[in-house]
């Protein structure tokens, strides 16, 4: 597979909790998500995690059966999927099989691979959706480094 170029100014990043709280609203990510494509972005990065990661492939997956738009899978190291449950390990491979790329961003674990992919998400878009409910974990260092960055973060509630 040859791999994307990335242009920075129509891509988005996505950020959030494997946690699932009981006041998400799909349909209304989906929505956020044709909003987003509707102004002319049509590349998302997506850090490959269960929980917001997997949905918001799942929406995007959706969404490009109608429109011209590429989902890049940020694969912080190639174990990342080793504790996943049997059915996630699943989801996680069916997605890996249609994303449009894959960036592997290290092939062993490393204690900081997974902020490392997070860095190379908000470093290559232009804008970060983060679903972001607590102020520590990934998700929150993530936001803290687009700030750091001053790259503009949609937080989806």
């Amino acid at each position: 597979m040859k791999e994307l170029f990335i242009n920075k100014a129509r891509t988005i990043a996505v950020t959030g909790h494997r946690d699932i709280y009981k006041d998400f609203d799909r349909e209304k990510l989906k929505n956020l998500f044709l909003e987003i494509v509707e102004k002319g972005f049509d590349t998302f990065l997506v850090g490959m995690a269960v929980g917001f990661d997997t949905v918001c492939f799942q929406i995007l997956e959706e969404i490009r059966k109608d429109k011209d738009i590429k989902i890049i899978a940020c694969i912080p190291c190639l174990t990342q999927p080793n504790r996943f449950s049997l059915e996630q390990k699943k989801e996680y491979y069916r997605m890996l099989s249609v994303a449009d790329d894959k960036k592997i961003l290290s092939e062993e674990y490393t204690p900081r691979c997974m902020q490392k992919r997070n860095e190379y998400m908000v470093n290559n878009a232009f804008a970060l959706v983060a679903y972001l409910k607590r102020d520590y974990g990934g998700t929150a260092n993530t936001v803290r480094y687009a700030r750091k960055k001053q790259v503009p973060i949609i937080l989806f509630k």
